[in-house]
């Protein structure tokens, strides 16, 4: 006689492995993102011919939500946040925001619980919005402050 109950449960990843095979996933993407901050904190974008300049800048004119991110994530490196601020106020909103996520991520994958962050469609239609504002905003003559 089958046992129905051993068949219809699942194991999740994130319960199985040892601790440090299950901290992988999280170390890696850390350590992804340490080396693109220690490149850009070493090779500076204020200089040019380091990086390619953004496409929608080169034919519109145009800032998008990105432009100055390099630059920002540059001084953000240097300890200068008002730079930071100032080429790319909302990318330097999102570095410490990147951090705690990614320390909840971390704190809940050792305890062996699975990392959830849903987003419903409510929070994605605001976060497009701010993304969207964001842009326009930088775009026009009194946004002047928001560009990079």
């Amino acid at each position: 006689m089958r046992d129905v109950n051993a068949e219809s449960q699942t194991v999740t990843p994130s319960r199985t492995g040892s601790p440090v095979a299950r901290l992988a996933v999280p170390a890696g993407i850390m350590a992804a993102v340490a080396g693109a901050f220690a490149y850009v904190g070493a090779v500076n974008p204020n200089e040019s011919g380091h990086y390619p300049v953004c496409p929608l800048y080169a034919v519109t004119g145009l800032y998008c939500p990105g432009c100055g991110g390099l630059r920002s994530a540059h001084a953000f490196v240097h300890g200068d946040l008002a730079a930071a601020l100032h080429d790319n106020a909302l990318a330097t909103v999102g570095y410490p925001l990147f951090a705690v996520l990614w320390t909840v991520w971390v704190v809940r994958t050792a305890r062996g619980r699975p990392p959830r962050l849903t987003l419903g469609p409510a929070h994605l239609w605001a976060l497009g919005a701010l993304l969207l504002v964001f842009t326009v905003v930088r775009n026009l003559p009194f946004g002047g402050w928001l560009r990079p």
